[in-house]
């Protein structure tokens, strides 16, 4: 069986603090947070896709969690199969017009027969919305307080959820549920490593076949294939070209005297994995080994400093005091938590004044740290029209500062045989 995967007592401490007594979820993304339901369908169908002339917003799906820390998901029907092996998961549906319902069925048991009675109970509900009421009212929230994500949930969709529910004071809770992602549950962080093992595999069997006039389209190519082989998916393979930045679509072919930025990730069970390193094609010379080096310190110096307590922003101030030290101005040394998108907050960045703030929460932007957060960091120098050096790797945040999430090794850049 699957699992909802959100931190459920961070999120009931987040609502006790907000006073409010369940959260709709929006985006497909936090649907699955709180669900554990996934389908690739739902961050790509759009209205007009499936209704010529109409807008461009994705289609409606909403995940409930409520301060009795239970989880409810309002899906369309047609997709609602996709969540027949979540564990304790309460499931609406709504629309339905597809299925013939006149055959005999005998064979369906457990789960399946609860999904197919759910599709055959006819009438199921017209709309998302009217589904989303449904459940609201079952759950005696027809008069509660709210949390709803309002970011990105269209305007129509929002008036029509609060004028069906009059008596429901909705919050806007977007940036609520941001900081609850932030701390990982040991779930999460055990998938994140696996797809960082799986991320570090691929990366070096594809990488250990490139040559001198290979192309990296190539070799980004063979790495896509190398993290299916290991059971994930890819999320991206960048590059370096001369120094002019990261490519993911230019057809660069290697040089004998090439050095470059690699940065890779895939997506194991919904989580993604966030790695880098630098390719070689022949020794470094004194200049880049001296600044590759100071990368490797510079990365110590930020995973050091991932103090719980401390404020994102003394993470890349600690970076950025090993590079000046090398007489290196020209970089941006910085981390960013990962999760289900390949960028959670905290971001690891200078403080910029600015708050993290909807109806149910205000803090600085500048966040502390906390244990079990799962935070990235990455270093790079490019060199205009030369070359390009990078290190980056992930660590979970504990009592001594940061371990890293699986063993990479990040001494020397990877040389080509």
């Amino acid at each position: 069986m699957s699992k909802v995967l959100c931190n459920r007592q961070r999120a009931l401490d987040y609502m006790g603090r907000a006073d409010i007594d369940a959260i709709v979820a929006t985006s497909p993304v936090n649907v699955t947070y709180f669900t554990g339901y996934y389908c690739w369908l739902n961050g790509q169908f759009k209205k007009y896709m499936v209704k010529p002339g109409g807008s461009g917003e994705l289609l409606p799906l909403f995940g409930v969690f409520s301060a009795k820390g239970e989880s409810a998901l309002v899906v369309d029907a047609a997709l609602a199969v996709n969540a027949m092996d979540v564990e304790g998961l309460d499931l609406w549906v709504f629309g339905g017009g597809m299925f013939d319902r006149s055959g005999e069925v005998s064979a369906l048991e457990g789960r399946q027969r609860e999904v197919y009675e759910l599709l055959a109970d006819v009438p199921i509900a017209e709309t998302a919305v009217e589904a989303l009421v449904g459940l609201l009212q079952e759950q005696k929230l027809d008069g509660a307080r709210i949390g709803l994500e309002a970011d990105g949930l269209p305007a129509g969709t929002q008036a029509a959820i609060e004028g069906a529910l009059p008596g429901v004071e909705f919050k806007d809770c977007s940036n609520l549920i941001r900081l609850v992602r932030m701390v990982k549950t040991p779930e999460e962080i055990g998938r994140m490593a696996r797809g960082a093992v799986i991320g570090e595999e691929a990366a070096l069997a594809s990488l250990a076949d490139a040559r001198a006039g290979c192309s990296m389209s190539e070799v980004g190519q063979q790495f896509r294939v190398e993290v299916g082989a290991r059971g994930a998916d890819l999320d991206h393979f960048a590059f370096g070209v001369k120094g002019m930045g990261l490519a993911t679509e230019a057809d660069y072919v290697l040089g004998e005297d090439d050095a470059l930025y690699v940065d890779y990730g895939c997506v194991y069970q919904y989580y993604c994995s966030d790695s880098g390193l630098t390719l070689a094609l022949s020794p470094l010379s004194d200049d880049w080994a001296r600044k590759y080096e100071a990368l490797r310190e510079c990365l110590d110096a930020g995973s050091r400093a991932m103090i719980p307590g401390a404020r994102a922003s003394v993470v890349p101030a600690a970076m950025w005091d090993v590079l000046h030290e090398y007489g290196i101005s020209a970089s941006f040394p910085h981390g960013h938590g990962l999760g289900l998108e390949v960028r959670d907050y905290p971001i690891l960045v200078a403080n910029t004044g600015l708050r993290v703030c909807d109806d149910c929460v205000d803090e600085p932007a500048d966040l502390p740290l906390e244990t079990d957060m799962v935070l990235n960091l990455e270093a790079m120098v490019f060199v205009l029209g030369v070359a390009s050096v990078h290190i980056e790797q992930s660590f979970v945040v504990g009592a001594d500062g940061g371990r890293a999430l699986t063993a990479q090794d990040r001494s020397r850049p990877f040389y080509l045989a």
